[in-house]
């Protein structure tokens, strides 16, 4: 096997299933091909099928214990977003996230040692129903303590976390947890709002990090594991603050990003251990049951795989099982994508408002529909797609497949129904649906399918930063310090002035897929996420968008109302909103902003600008 591929094989039923990785050429070095073979068409989720037939299959004389961690909130549950918890120093607070990694579970014996319970980690996050994992193949018996750590181990922390398949807790793009360009992942996250009094409200950001904060949580059984059992465990997230070495917000700080000697993380690495209780141990659980094989749809006897490209520095994608990505199919949704018979007077095509010189961006504010009709969201580029869960601006689309569809039936896009659209195709694309799949039936399911492939495609990985993290290039001195400044926290307690981008935009992607307020004035006709969610704690946000390209994607915000790179700087100078949804990373400074001065500026925009692909014009 040639040095330059990996080869990562499981057996399931005896069938092998396995992925090759390999560079381009040598003049790609960061970038791999996922190149999917024979019988593991399906290959990219094979670990996680694998990984959880483990857990169904058990030797004789063990057993399962699933652990449950309910977040509270004192004796009620813990509502995000709720300004109900008080600090010692009557400061009111509530808690808007709370994620974070487990590891090193273990069990100790009646002698006093401790059965370690191996590769065990957990991402647990309160706002994402992230609560649940499960002990495998433990040793029946009973148990005095249940044992882990908050935070990973230090060989773990020091790792390339890009080995790690989609929906394995440590794959960067899945928990967020993770400061990519400094490395080492967050141990936890927690942040929200304060105020004393009737005094405006702020926000708090507090991650903790770094091996030396790796902290144990001991909970005392007794836990019976003669059979199957359900742990349950309540984790007091406010007590972090409020807890037996208490912090202050007015006295002692607003963030925390684990710098050695700040006496922030100190205490919440104190009151850690004190904030976990097992409550119950139950000696049944329900059955688990087996996952149900996903099999790729109408899959056409001759296929060609295609070669998925992306840097090696990206985490690993939740590419769709039942969706492979086949040159073929990938051929028919870049001609639908271009195709104006999806509009109903064929005046215009995908591309019409996702235009390839501007990283499929619109240069216009608002797009034009049919009858020059305009929408009130500025039209989202289109590259990377392949590590998003949720599509639009506020996240109403679950998939690329459901997202396609969607603008094909708005009445302010292209006002056209699907029925209509498979009678247009049928005259035009009968052989081309031939090859794409098992026959050339042509229907709104296929059309979605072929062009989410095309879709997925669209990856973007090679700019002037990205050869000069490679060693390819050299970032000028603007450049350099534009960076410097995007992954410095503005942490003036502790001496560090940066400019806080990396919160939301950090990672080799550029953003963390997550919806945030971003300190625009809330608009009632138009509360983004709020809408899809119901929920008051989502009013005003809006998907995070990768500053990638970014050069070449203006106009900028959800309603395009930036003209100017110079513009989006001066509005996280001086322009945020302090709202009640306002994320904390910005409620956390004070007056309106950062403050940045005018070199400041001019090197952050410098950075900005060397993010462009040159696919889209880039250096």
């Amino acid at each position: 096997m040639p040095a330059d591929i990996v080869r990562r094989e499981s057996f399931l039923h005896n069938t092998p299933l396995c992925c090759e990785y390999d560079s381009i050429n040598a003049s790609y070095p960061d970038q791999i091909v996922v190149q999917t073979t024979g019988a593991g068409l399906f290959c990219q989720m094979s670990f996680r099928v694998v990984m959880l037939i483990c857990f169904c299959v058990l030797p004789l004389q063990a057993a399962r214990l699933r652990v449950v961690i309910d977040h509270q909130a004192g004796e009620s549950r813990l509502i995000l977003g709720s300004l109900r918890s008080i600090t010692k120093a009557g400061e009111t607070f509530s808690v808007t996230r709370t994620s974070y990694l487990l590891s090193g579970f273990a069990l100790q014996k009646a002698d006093g040692t401790w059965l370690e319970v191996a590769d065990t980690v957990a991402w647990m996050d309160a706002g994402k129903a992230r609560s649940t994992l499960m002990l495998p193949d433990v040793p029946v018996g009973t148990y005095s303590a249940l044992r882990f750590y908050l935070g990973v181990d230090a060989a773990t922390n020091a790792a390339p976390p890009t080995k790690y398949p989609p929906e394995h807790p440590l794959n960067t793009n899945l928990n967020g947890l993770y400061w990519a360009m400094s490395g080492g992942y967050i141990f936890m996250a927690l942040e929200g709002s304060w105020q004393m009094g009737n005094a405006a409200p702020a926000g708090y950001s507090f991650h903790l990090a770094h091996d030396a904060n790796r902290t144990p949580v001991t909970l005392p059984g007794p836990i019976d594991l003669s059979g199957d059992a359900l742990a349950t465990i309540t984790f007091d997230v406010p007590s972090l603050i409020a807890g037996v070495k208490a912090v202050s917000f007015a006295k002692d700080g607003t963030s925390t990003h684990s710098k050695e000697g700040d006496p922030i993380a100190a205490a919440l690495v104190a009151n850690v251990p004190g904030a976990f209780q097992l409550v119950s141990v139950e000696s049944s659980v329900p059955e688990l049951s087996r996952p149900s094989p996903i099999k790729p749809l109408y899959m056409p006897k001759k296929f060609t795989p295609y070669r998925f490209t992306m840097s090696r520095a990206f985490p690993m994608p939740a590419l769709p099982r039942d969706n492979p990505l086949i040159e073929e199919r990938v051929a028919l949704g870049e001609r639908l994508f271009n195709d104006v018979a999806l509009s109903r007077d064929s005046s215009i095509s995908c591309a019409s408002c996702h235009s390839q010189p501007q990283a499929f961006s619109d240069p216009r504010r608002f797009s034009f529909g049919v009858d020059s009709q305009t929408g009130t969201r500025q039209a989202m580029p289109l590259f990377n797609l392949a590590w998003k869960s949720s599509f639009f601006w506020d996240g109403r689309a679950p998939s690329l497949r459901a997202q396609s569809l969607m603008p094909i039936q708005d009445h302010a896009e292209m006002d056209e129904n699907l029925e209509r659209v498979v009678e247009k195709l049928e005259k035009t694309s009968k052989a081309a649906f031939a090859k794409a799949f098992d026959s050339d039936v042509i229907t709104p399911e296929r059309i979605g399918l072929a062009l989410e492939n095309y879709l997925l495609t669209l990856t973007s990985h090679d700019s002037k930063f990205d050869r000069a993290m490679r060693g390819e290039a050299e970032l000028n001195a603007d450049e350099k310090h534009g960076f410097e400044l995007f992954m410095m926290e503005r942490e003036p307690r502790m001496g560090t002035m940066g400019a806080d981008c990396f919160h939301c935009h950090g990672g080799p992607l550029f953003t963390d897929h997550q919806f945030r307020n971003n300190g625009l004035a809330i608009d009632e006709n138009d509360l983004g996420r709020a809408k899809v969610t119901g929920k008051a704690i989502d009013r005003g946000t809006f998907a995070t968008p990768s500053l990638r390209n970014v050069a070449v994607t203006a106009p900028y915000m959800h309603d395009g109302r930036f003209a100017t790179l110079e513009e989006v700087l001066d509005h996280y100078s001086d322009g945020v909103k302090m709202t009640a949804t306002l994320d904390p990373n910005l409620a956390k400074h004070p007056g309106g902003g950062l403050k940045f001065t005018a070199d400041e500026k001019k090197a952050i925009i410098a950075l900005l600008r060397a993010l462009t692909d040159r696919a889209f014009g880039g250096e």
